[in-house]
């Protein structure tokens, strides 16, 4: 079997969980050692994030409806985003494996990249947090396909399926299917994040 294969089989297995009203536990966090515990690690995890914090980022919102037994729909705040492939049109985002939100959005098999504009900073920072209702009081319809939340004043919207799930050490790299797409007729300048800070 091969990776769309095995991804495909994984979301059918999370489509296929039992729904309860307890709160969805987060995918255990991999053992990922690169070197033995004697060896030197090859790059320090401070100076890592340190440095690669000099790349800005757009910021997006990644979400998806409620799927079957649960109530509300699903969504969190995503920096790592990007375009994939014209033919066929796909999109990525990558997704900590212990997150909580992620295996909602699976169950779903849909999901919308809502794309945010410059004065987007608040609605981020409440789609970043854990536990609370992250749409409550947050404008929004839905996407034309998937039906997931698409949020009102978005830069740019991306309605889309999920084709493939790849692991990449300790987060998910989901790989969406283009069903439907759409922009302001007038440009909106992004919310971007650089050095731990939105510009």
């Amino acid at each position: 079997m091969g990776h769309a294969g095995m991804a495909a089989a994984a979301v059918r297995y999370l489509r296929a969980v039992p729904r309860t009203a307890d709160p969805v536990e987060p995918l255990p966090r991999p053992d990922l050692r690169c070197v033995r515990d004697d060896e030197p690690a090859p790059v320090d995890r401070t100076e890592f994030r340190r440095v690669l914090g000099n790349f800005a980022s757009g910021v997006t919102v990644i979400t998806a409806p409620a799927a079957d037994g649960e109530t509300s729909p699903a969504g969190f705040a995503c920096q790592s985003f990007s375009s994939l492939s014209l033919d066929p049109p796909l999109v990525a985002f990558m997704v900590g494996r212990t997150s909580t939100t992620w295996p909602r959005i699976a169950r779903a098999g849909v999901f919308c990249v809502n794309v945010l504009t410059a004065g987007q900073g608040e609605l981020c920072r409440s789609f970043a947090v854990s536990g609370a209702d992250k749409f409550a009081g947050v404008p929004h319809d839905a996407a034309p396909v998937s039906g997931s939340p698409r949020l009102t004043g978005v830069a740019a919207w991306i309605d889309c399926t999920i084709h493939a799930v790849h692991t990449g050490g300790d987060h998910l790299i989901v790989v969406g299917r283009v069903t439907a797409l759409g922009a302001p007729e007038t440009e909106c300048a992004p919310l971007l994040f650089h050095r731990g800070r939105f510009l």
